[in-house]
């Protein structure tokens, strides 16, 4: 078990690091879109949406991996107050929801990229891009972050059980 758990932080740790280096390419199509509208006076017609499809695949693709680091937004008010062992039990009534909207995401999310590439989905700009592949981020996106969240659920279910906290 302990290898399954760390195969599925290494997947979304690899591709975390990865995909984080979409942001230098959103930063330069940004960059190049400033110099030339403003510098040479000759904007584009392709660098908005292109900037709009890189940060969503960067936003979807790096879920699971902000949810491994644990960065995503917490309410721990109360929470942080508990011990280890209670906040566990505590989280597995939260995977629940967890699990329904990321399984909701992945199966709608699949469905929407399967119809968009089949019809081979464009943007109906004058740049006219191609959509579906960005769509089919989604579910990819969703996986990776259940993937994770079974990692963590896993966790949370050893640990209310056991009361020993294992490191991930």
């Amino acid at each position: 078990m302990d290898k399954f758990l760390k195969t599925i932080d290494r997947i979304n740790e690899n591709i975390g690091k990865a995909v984080s280096y979409l942001i230098l390419f959103l930063v330069g199509v940004i960059l190049y879109e400033i110099f030339v509208r403003y510098l040479l006076n000759n904007p584009t017609i392709w660098a908005h949406e292109t900037s709009q499809m890189i940060y969503g695949a960067y936003v979807i693709l790096l879920g699971g991996y902000v949810l491994q680091r644990g960065g995503h937004v917490n309410v721990d008010i109360l929470f942080n107050r508990f011990k280890p062992r209670t906040r566990a039990i505590i989280n597995l009534f939260t995977w629940l929801l967890f699990f329904y909207f990321c399984g909701m995401l992945f199966l709608k999310g699949g469905e929407m990229a399967w119809d968009s590439f089949k019809l081979r989905e464009t943007e109906p700009t004058t740049f006219g891009p191609p959509v579906y592949p960005i769509k089919m981020m989604i579910p990819l996106g969703a996986l990776l972050i259940l993937l994770q969240g079974l990692a963590k659920f896993i966790r949370d279910f050893n640990l209310a059980i056991t009361g020993k906290e294992e490191a991930p």
